[in-house]
């Protein structure tokens, strides 16, 4: 049975997270998002309050928390600013995550014990400008070499390329397996910062998430120990999918946050809005749309504590991640919308966050899987078409101190 009652460790992650974002963050993020500046102090903040090693068990480094404590984390910090919760999804949901999942012992002594103790950001390199939902379309390859494979290819939207030290990049292996579109000659590589031949690059000018990281990598011969391959030579479609699910679920409970952020900003504003006598908030076509933020909140929040329930349990849950993925974003720009609405021209303008708030609730449509794509992995689903398999290697189901 599913219980939907807080731990007090997971209050604790709780109000660490809304402290910080709202105490520390709130009061400049503004400026940051008009500048497109990331602030390299908020992420060694989060490294000295323990959020970057949030979901790792405390021998790699971690705090053990739960995939409960992850969500909640992520609702809190999006609720200040959608790049705060970015830098979880990357750093603990593709990366970290799958380090403790798929890494062998000293993969995660070299690479997980640094991330989860906020020594070292982890980012996800799987986009390609020609590929995104169609993973097998990636054009990057890895030549074995002795004891060594050669990576060449070029990566972007990477969020963090800039700031990173480790990547987990994507590349074909096997180029007959290629040609067939066999994704079982997919491997994955953890690549460092500094080797010869990797380069990044910052995408500017982007609509939103504006105080977000965000960029290209390049990789022209860089040479790759063996021993830097994650999992096996054929499971890297296997664990890129594992690394998107956890992900999606990130994303979900963020847009939550953005949901109740819009809520908060449309009810404040429209109590003191005064039209034709009276509040605004008193006007039956401001309540609709009030009553439809607050339903999608309730929403979005309970299908993203389902997904990560299910985590916690160790259940494969694909269908319910994708879905609270799904619904949350598109109820997110919803949000931001009808907010934008009620302030009016304010809404208009950068004097409240809601034009912040829209601009970055268009990015959650895009990435993690476009609406489009979970739009067909739920009919999938409901037509009998997909199921969700027993997984190779279970979720690991972090610890709770």
């Amino acid at each position: 049975m599913i219980d939907f009652s807080f731990t007090p460790e997971q209050i604790f992650v709780q109000k660490l997270c809304r402290d910080f974002a709202r105490n520390e963050v709130q009061p400049v993020i503004g400026e940051n998002d008009r500048k497109g500046f990331f602030d390299c102090n908020i992420t060694r903040r989060m490294a000295e309050l323990g959020i970057l090693g949030l979901t790792i068990p405390a021998g790699y480094g971690g705090s053990g928390n739960d995939y409960i404590s992850l969500g909640l984390a992520c609702e809190e910090l999006e609720y200040v600013d959608t790049s705060l919760r970015v830098v979880l999804s990357v750093h603990i949901g593709l990366n970290s995550l799958t380090l403790l999942t798929w890494g062998n012992e000293e993969q995660k002594q070299r690479f997980l014990v640094p991330q989860a103790r906020g020594e070292k950001l982890g980012a996800f390199g799987l986009t390609e400008p020609g590929a995104g939902s169609d993973v097998v379309g990636i054009q990057s390859r890895a030549v074995k070499d002795g004891n060594h494979y050669i990576l060449n290819g070029e990566k972007t939207w990477i969020s963090l390329a800039d700031v990173a030290d480790h990547f987990l990049v994507f590349a074909w292996v096997d180029q007959e397996k290629q040609k067939r579109r066999d994704h079982s000659g997919i491997a994955c590589f953890i690549l460092e910062r500094g080797r010869d031949g990797l380069t990044t690059s910052t995408i500017k000018d982007k609509l939103g998430v504006r105080a977000g990281n965000t960029g290209s990598i390049f990789m022209s011969e860089v040479r790759v120990p063996e021993e830097n391959m994650l999992g096996r030579p054929d499971e890297g479609f296997k664990i890129a999918l594992f690394a998107i699910d956890q992900g999606r679920y990130t994303v979900a409970a963020g847009a939550a946050g953005l949901i109740r952020a819009c809520l908060d900003t449309a009810i404040d504003y429209s109590r003191n809005r005064m039209t034709f006598g009276k509040p605004i908030a008193e006007h039956q076509l401001i309540k609709e749309m009030i009553g439809e933020m607050a339903v999608d909140y309730e929403v979005a929040r309970l299908m993203y504590l389902k997904a990560g329930w299910r985590k916690n349990q160790g259940i494969p849950g694909t269908r319910e991640t994708s879905a609270a993925k799904f619904y949350a974003c598109a109820a997110a720009e919803r949000a931001a919308s009808n907010a934008v609405q009620i302030l009016g021209a304010y809404g208009f303008s950068e004097e409240y966050p809601v034009a912040r708030f829209y601009r970055n609730a268009k990015g959650a449509q895009i990435y993690e899987g476009t609406r489009e794509i979970h739009k067909l992995l739920q009919a999938d689903y409901a037509l009998g078409l997909r199921q969700d398999k027993p997984l190779r290697c279970p979720l690991p189901r972090p610890e709770v101190s």
